[in-house]
């Protein structure tokens, strides 16, 4: 397990986590809603749990996938097209933007209400990082090389190829379930997060300063919620910011299953 019982953030989840061990074979396997498959998110999550189940929400019709989230025991947010900025009150930058997805916002942002409502875990992945942001009230910078001042690549022409440094806030979530103060990434986004949403903090900088993942700023009796804007799912799994993300979601979903 990437996620070892030292890395939990109290004495509770650890009892709980141990009580997960001793009783794989009775519960079932985590049932992730996932906003928008691809090959990358389901090897990501199989990598940590073989066992775990997904279902692909943005092929079904509409109120369907809503009803569907309802079974499933985490949210997964994946990446893709810029979020509409008139969402933000940004309308009049859209033509700055890249594709936009009216449907897939509409269903993603209802997907996060639902969620949160149910105090489901969500982790989110770049676009899903930038959408969180947004349905928690936040902002985006449009496009980074017009309105951030920066020598760093956010985007290459070969995602493949595209890395950056990420630093870790010493006293965030994330730190405690990566247990680094910095790894290199694999990145690939023209848009990030500029207003944090109220009730979010920042866990996370690229070396230009630009915020690189978002968590809930105080966590006290709140569901694991998770967003980063770097693509885990491309990335080894023996990486402190991939394969135990990708574990701990899955524990707190696990968790979540039981209630």
């Amino acid at each position: 397990m990437f996620l070892s019982i030292k890395h939990c953030i109290s004495v509770g989840l650890v009892i709980i986590l141990l009580s997960l061990s001793a009783c794989q074979d009775v519960i079932p396997p985590p049932r992730i809603a996932i906003s928008k498959v691809s090959d990358n998110y389901i090897n990501w999550l199989k990598r940590a749990d073989s066992t775990v189940q997904y279902v692909n929400l943005y092929t079904l019709p509409f109120d369907s996938a809503l009803n569907v989230l309802e079974t499933c025991d985490g949210l997964l947010l994946t990446g893709g097209e810029d979020v509409f900025p008139g969402i933000y009150g940004s309308e009049e930058d859209t033509a700055r933007c890249g594709t936009i997805n009216f449907y897939r916002d509409t269903l993603e942002i209802n997907l996060v209400y639902i969620a949160l409502e149910m105090k489901m875990p969500i982790f989110g992945v770049c676009r899903g990082e930038q959408l969180l942001n947004v349905v928690f009230g936040g902002e985006l910078f449009i496009d980074i090389p017009q309105d951030f001042d920066s020598a760093i690549l956010h985007r290459c022409d070969d995602y493949l190829t595209c890395f950056h440094m990420v630093y870790v806030e010493q006293n965030s979530f994330l730190h405690t379930l990566c247990n680094c103060d910095s790894a290199l990434v694999t990145t690939n986004h023209h848009q990030a997060v500029s207003m944090l949403g109220p009730d979010l903090a920042a866990n996370a900088y690229a070396p230009d300063g630009l915020k690189e993942g978002v968590e809930l700023a105080d966590r006290e009796g709140q569901p694991f919620i998770l967003a980063v804007q770097w693509h885990p799912e491309r990335m080894e799994a023996e990486n402190p910011l991939s394969g135990p993300l990708a574990e701990a979601f899955l524990m707190s979903c696990k968790i979540f299953s039981m209630r």
